[in-house]
């Protein structure tokens, strides 16, 4: 890709998605956008067909790099912790945009892309285990597993990503492996 394009293509999502992190995206309009990025509208629309044409750009560009990470090629190689960490490496990476994309104004299908993504990828490994009796539990599982760790991701972006990828990847990996079982207390049996 030419150098021009690579830039201008930058400036323009840079642009929108300083916009995103002030208003909805239906409260966007190209014409803003191009003024804000000091581009005429032809160039606009040289590249995208309109402002959500430019967001699913933008989800299925970051899908990629998701779906291309070391830690999702080859996932029966790593631990949680390891493939966790990567995962949030390239969220921190990407401040600016996970922020909009986690919003709730943004376009939820971006997280369930994701979910979806991991889904995919554990569930064959893990009915390769033979761990559970039933396909049901194992699925029931997963989307648990998946959805809590997503929750905590979410909390963690919403905070401005308070704690390290490092150390937020360790309390998902001891979420998932021992739950909240320590968090919880026993009961003693009278």
């Amino acid at each position: 890709m030419d150098r021009r394009v690579k830039y201008t293509k930058k400036v323009i999502k840079d642009t929108f998605l300083s916009l995103l992190e002030k208003k909805n995206i239906s409260n966007i309009s190209v014409k803003e956008l191009c003024e804000m990025a000091d581009i005429n509208r032809g160039t606009f629309y040289r590249y995208y067909i309109d402002i959500y044409d430019l967001l699913k750009k933008i989800e299925d560009e970051f899908i990629e790099e998701i779906k291309n990470s070391n830690s999702m090629m080859h996932m029966q190689e790593h631990s949680i912790y390891t493939f966790t960490k990567e995962i949030l490496n390239i969220f921190e990476n990407n401040k600016k945009l996970v922020r909009v994309l986690f919003s709730a104004d943004s376009n939820i299908y971006f997280l369930d892309e994701v979910l979806e993504i991991a889904y995919e990828k554990c569930i064959g490994n893990w009915e390769k285990n033979k761990h559970f009796d039933d396909n049901k539990e194992l699925q029931n599982s997963v989307v648990f597993i998946f959805n809590g760790a997503l929750g905590v991701i979410n909390y963690w972006v919403k905070n401005d990503f308070n704690v390290s990828a490092d150390v937020l990847a360790k309390y998902i990996e001891n979420y998932c492996l021992g739950g909240v079982n320590k968090f919880i207390p026993k009961k003693n049996n009278l």
